[in-house]
């Protein structure tokens, strides 16, 4: 098989829309340390799964658990209207991994290769992404995979398990505009306390189950060199 058909395997569903978000209207959630100040835009850290963005999730309890150690902290219900923007919709699988390796500058050994480039441009015109949230429980079997320790098959069936809920990221100041916020609430210490010890539970519940399922294809699929390999 040829490099260019190996991409073009990998790759397959990297597929912007205009079309399917017609005056859909979504409410989401999004967790602030201090609360939002002044207009919202695409600021976050530059290495969060999808690029630097504005983040927000379909699960409430998920923004919860990353600010639950912060006293200001603040949770946003907000109104988010997809209609005229690009969006990237991705499903739970190697190219959602690779799209994350590439943010996360896990693919830096491979610069500058066909599969490198693909994900280094692929969203330039795109306003939003949207796909499977990885947070801590799933960063524990993202990294087994980055290193080596697991294959892409244990990878994504870890993930479809999880069932993680999705995030939305508005990369674009116009997506940023379609964003309304309908509430905000302060997080009580008793809050925080609470979902500290939930998140704990969960995260070993989840990290347990991960485990069970990555034995299990421990024999099936490819590791992550493989893959990069095969796109150079």
């Amino acid at each position: 098989m040829k490099d260019s058909e190996n991409i073009k395997g990998i790759c397959s569903c990297l597929n912007i829309s205009q079309n399917d978000y017609t005056n859909k209207i979504v409410t989401l959630y999004h967790g602030s340390k201090s609360g939002i100040r002044g207009a919202i835009a695409p600021k976050s850290r530059k290495r969060c799964d999808f690029g630097k963005g504005f983040y927000m999730g379909t699960n409430r309890t998920q923004p919860l658990t990353l600010i639950c150690n912060y006293s200001n902290a603040k949770i946003y219900t907000l109104s988010v209207n997809l209609s005229g923007l690009k969006i990237l919709d991705l499903d739970a699988g190697i190219d959602w991994a690779l799209l994350v390796a590439y943010n996360r500058s896990k693919m830096e050994p491979v610069k500058h290769s066909a599969i490198y480039n693909r994900f280094a441009h692929f969203s330039r015109d795109c306003d939003m992404i949207i796909g499977d949230i990885a947070n801590d429980r799933m960063f524990v079997v993202l990294d087994r995979f980055f290193n080596g320790e697991i294959t892409d098959l244990a990878l994504i069936n870890s993930l479809s398990a999880l069932k993680l809920g999705r995030q939305y990221a508005a990369l674009t100041e116009k997506a940023c505009k379609q964003i309304t916020i309908l509430d905000e609430q302060d997080l009580t210490e008793n809050d925080r306390d609470k979902l500290k010890l939930e998140s704990e539970a969960n995260r070993s519940k989840g990290i347990a189950m991960a485990e069970e399922i990555c034995r299990k294809y421990r024999r099936d699929g490819r590791f992550f060199d493989e893959i990069l390999k095969a796109g150079e």
